[in-house]
């Protein structure tokens, strides 16, 4: 099979590998549609990889001794490698499993576990099924573009009659403004990236604020002084994070989604105490929500071609991450069949 790697400073290679095999209930899947995340800051920074990719749609090929999937079936996959037997995984929330399996210890290869390939192995369980009306493009969206603000937003309660912010319209942050419109929340933005600022204002957002020092007034102002019901952090920065905490009203709620390895000060007594502020840390859905998220996905098929910027053959990923790098992009997929 091919497969995308890193091997230096912005320089993708496509290469040859070994087909994955199929073990016991773990399947193997013809990938069709694999979403890019985060691992175009590893091209740009030249930290070489070998397997790369955490989200994908596609055709199970050889379902092994599964009950749960047979060849044929159109398939959304779900990241990662959880125990399934845990009380968090039993619940629903693998994505916080302490017990990850060893892919490449358990299949006996290291091939199969990267989504940035043809194929790739999972356990049945985290293949959940894809509707035949629905393409394997938007399927894919299932994952990061919809999913971890979808999870945000689930545990906050959002509805129709809440104002959400939005900080930070990347790609996560823009399918959190399809996420919010969709239950008919008042979506504001904040955003630097002016491709991604009008992208949003396209898919809903009712106002985008330039992030900086006023930003915090400007949402204070566009709710007449009270400040937003919920606040989701998409962008993984400290001024983002006080911002959220900021521009949120009393007895409010603020969700973090965005990756973020500085330490953000958060004032016990005036932000949770005094201010009554609920603060939530989300990575992504429970696994009980994805009738939901397709739901979403069937509803707002117009949106998610928005969401989804731009395509490429799996042989033009340098293209692909080099886009990525630029930030004039949604959320960009790769067609590992192209």
């Amino acid at each position: 099979m091919r497969k995308a790697t890193i091997v230096g400073p912005r320089q993708a290679a496509v290469v040859d590998a070994p087909e994955p095999r199929a073990r016991e209930n773990w399947a193997v899947v013809r990938v069709l549609a694999a979403p890019l995340c985060t691992e175009y800051k590893g091209f740009v920074a030249g930290h070489r990889a070998e397997r790369l990719g955490h989200e994908a749609a596609g055709e199970v090929v050889d379902a092994g001794t599964s009950s749960r999937v047979q060849p044929g079936d159109r398939v959304v996959v779900m990241p990662q490698y959880p125990c399934g037997r845990c009380e968090l995984c039993l619940a629903g929330d693998y994505i916080h499993c302490q017990h990850l399996v060893d892919a490449s210890a358990f299949t006996g290869s290291p091939e199969g576990t990267a989504t940035l390939a043809q194929y790739l192995v999972k356990p049945d369980w985290l293949l959940l099924p894809l509707p035949a009306e629905v393409s394997w493009e938007r399927g894919s969206m299932a994952c990061c573009g919809l999913g971890p603000t979808f999870g945000a937003l689930e545990r906050m309660g959002v509805g129709a009659f809440d104002t959400v912010l939005i900080t930070g319209l990347g790609p996560v942050g823009l399918g959190g403004v399809i996420n919010a419109r969709y239950r008919g929340a008042r979506v504001i933005g904040v955003e630097a990236n002016a491709w991604r600022a009008e992208r949003a204002r396209q898919l809903g957002a009712e106002a985008v604020v330039a992030p900086g020092p006023g930003a915090a007034q400007q949402v204070l102002d566009l709710t007449c002084g009270r400040g937003v019901d919920c606040a989701l952090d998409c962008a993984g920065e400290v001024a983002a994070h006080r911002l959220c905490i900021e521009a949120t009203r009393r007895r409010g709620q603020v969700a973090f989604v965005g990756e973020c390895s500085a330490e953000t000060p958060v004032r016990v007594s005036p932000d949770l105490i005094r201010k009554g502020l609920t603060l939530i840390g989300s990575w992504h859905y429970n696994l009980n929500g994805y009738r939901r998220v397709l739901q979403t996905i069937q509803a707002c098929g117009s949106q998610l071609d928005r969401l989804i910027s731009h395509t490429f053959a799996l042989e033009e990923v340098q293209q692909a991450w080099e886009l990525q790098a630029t930030g004039d992009c949604a959320k960009v997929v790769l067609r590992p069949w192209a």
